[in-house]
């Protein structure tokens, strides 16, 4: 099967359920194997099957169209299922992060104005504690695998087809509202990039309720033929056999995930049918990008993107991926740079703060008019992020406008400090972030990790930081620690640094 496939049908799709329903009929996607978890494998054949039985008896409790359902269920297949009939039924699914408290699931039924709350067995007891609005209507999922036809759902294009919540880092968590067609043009601009086809393998080990876990590591996959291996969640000292058991030709995370995974073993065999290991979510220094990819043998693709543009924006090709660079921007969105009097540009070298527009937006953030406007204005999104284009196209993130330290009036870039840090060999992870200081408004301290305590010091961060940049880039003070805090994706918490550093939690610094 050509990657092309799923771009090529006889009536080209407008929404995402349009795209499962005629794509998954085709005779020759129909018996390839969909989804596995290794007791369990779903044909392409049995998941339109299946997901139309779950889709017709969700429409039996008189949901409309775009009515939110609420997911409360263990990472399982069965949880996968649910996701995507409720979107085949052209209703919009939210799956809620595991082992929240029933204190915050009631809250976040309440904020995503949920129809339907589907459970399973092991979150009964959960269920059992909720605060249920009463307009929400909870549903065991055993009952909606009872034989059940669909009828044919025309589903618009307009119509609200996913909500995910923000990582909350700065507040209390956004929730994003996309819509099937900005499913629909994120899948295909990864398809078209990516060049994913049915004879790929996807190894997915990432939460399900994050932005990347599901239209990157289902949806796209799933219009293309592709096998979605859904394993427990990320462990590295799992990944060797998870590795050598399903031999994925693609997998999927973040910095920390990758990592995490350099001390492990793995046989060559393991790796032998591995094309390319995706990357995102957060930025990556030049040193790990390098190791990741002498260990793995293949190239490490790295995308940028927003959940508030559904997710990726911009992805290396696989073939011609540049180190340092987040890529060449999917087909189907626009991506430019603002300058200081809000000129849109992409003219390469020029630094400016990156702006997505297309289909791909949000509707907004629900019930938060306020943060939507601030966000996306005149039809681009405000990423908060700083990048400059090559002459190539490829885009290079080179900060983020609230993360820049103001040192006596100079602009500071932690990532630009925390590269040189991490380049040096001893030295695992770093996280640079800005202290007030009484003369000169703003210094950089760096949080870091070092393999080795023994072999090196603060010194000697701060004359590597001396040599490669100039004097005023220097860490002002150096903070070793064991570990730096992450989100529940496994990106580098910096706020939480940032908020630790101000309550004067670091005063010995060494």
């Amino acid at each position: 099967m050509k990657p092309s496939t799923a771009l090529n049908l006889e009536h080209r799709p407008t929404s995402l359920a349009q795209a499962f329903q005629q794509y998954w009929q085709l005779p020759d996607v129909q018996q390839r194997p969909a989804l596995t978890d290794g007791a369990r494998t779903i044909s392409y054949a049995d998941l339109a099957r299946d997901t139309d039985t779950v889709a017709a008896n969700l429409l039996r409790y008189d949901a409309r169209p775009g009515d939110a359902v609420a997911i409360v269920m263990t990472r399982s297949l069965d949880a996968v299922i649910v996701l995507l009939a409720s979107i085949r039924a052209g209703l919009c699914p939210c799956v809620f992060e595991p082992k929240l408290p029933a204190e915050e699931v009631s809250a976040r039924l309440i904020e995503t104005s949920a129809r339907l709350v589907v459970h399973d067995i092991d979150n009964l007891p959960l269920v059992s504690e909720l605060a249920i609005p009463d307009a929400a209507r909870p549903i065991q999922f055993a009952s909606l695998t009872e034989a059940s036809h669909c009828q044919r759902v025309d589903v618009p294009m307009t119509s609200a087809a996913l909500l995910l919540f923000t990582s909350g880092s700065t507040g209390r968590p956004k929730v994003v509202q996309l819509t099937q067609a900005a499913l629909l043009n994120n899948a295909l601009g990864v398809l078209a990039q990516s060049a994913l086809s049915g004879d790929d393998r996807l190894l997915h080990v990432m939460p399900i309720y994050h932005t990347n876990g599901v239209n990157n590591q289902l949806f796209a996959p799933l219009l293309a033929g592709a096998t979605v291996v859904f394993s427990p969640r990320f462990r590295a000292e799992d990944m060797p056999e998870l590795m050598k058991r399903y031999k994925p030709t693609i997998i999927t995370g973040v910095p920390t995930m990758y990592s995490r995974m350099l001390a492990q073993q793995f046989d060559a065999e393991a790796l032998a049918a591995l094309r390319m290991a995706r990357c995102g979510s957060a930025p990556i220094t030049e040193a790990l990008h390098r190791e990741v990819e002498a260990k793995l043998g293949c190239p490490l693709v790295i995308s940028y993107g927003l959940s508030e543009a559904t997710c990726t924006s911009t992805l290396n090709p696989p073939a011609a991926r540049r180190m340092g660079s987040v890529g060449k921007v999917l087909p189907g969105q626009t991506v430019k740079l603002q300058l200081g009097d809000s000129t849109m540009t992409d003219v390469p070298g020029i630094e400016g703060e990156i702006c997505i527009a297309g289909p791909n937006l949000m509707t907004g953030y629900l019930g938060a008019a306020d943060a939507t406007a601030r966000t996306v204005t005149d039809g681009w999104l405000h990423t908060g992020d700083l990048g400059r284009f090559d002459t190539d196209g490829y885009l290079y993130v080179t900060g983020r406008i609230k993360d820049v330290i103001i040192r006596g009036g100079e602009n500071l870039s932690p990532l630009l400090i925390e590269s040189v840090i991490v380049a040096e060999n001893d030295i695992a992870a770093c996280c640079v972030v800005g202290r007030a200081d009484h003369d000169l408004g703003e210094v950089p301290v760096a949080f870091v990790v070092p393999k080795d305590r023994a072999l090196v010091d603060a010194e000697r961060v701060k004359e590597a930081v001396k040599k490669r940049l100039s004097r005023i880039y220097v860490p002002h003070d150096v903070v070793f620690v064991d570990a730096l805090p992450e989100t529940a994706v496994g990106k580098v918490d910096r706020k939480v640094l940032a908020a630790q550093l101000s309550a004067g939690e670091y005063k010995s610094m060494v």
